[in-house]
């Protein structure tokens, strides 16, 4: 059971998703999360489409993984992450 629960920490540390920094969805700075995804976007060797879309997709799959489990306050700061992500590579802000 425990392996059919960690899927997606494999599908995060082995597809070709992307390279992340180690805990970047942990911290309570939208602008850190953001900014360590559009690095992480920019320099990986791993992603298969641009990298706005890499790490806003990378972004989704985190947040749609933890569906009920994540906490109100710690899906706010995620979904504020997509909007400071959006900033950070110039694209317009999504109502």
């Amino acid at each position: 059971m425990t392996a059919k629960r960690k899927w997606s920490a494999q599908v995060t540390e082995h597809s070709d998703a992307m390279d992340l920094e180690e805990h970047v969805f942990e911290s309570d700075d939208a602008k850190k999360i953001a900014a360590s995804l559009k690095r992480s976007a920019e320099h990986s060797n791993r992603r298969k489409a641009e990298p706005f879309q890499s790490a806003l997709s990378m972004l989704n799959f985190y947040i749609n993984r933890a569906g009920k489990n994540l906490p109100q306050e710690r899906r706010e700061v995620l979904e504020e992450a997509k909007d400071e992500l959006r900033a950070a590579f110039g694209r317009p802000k999504q109502d």
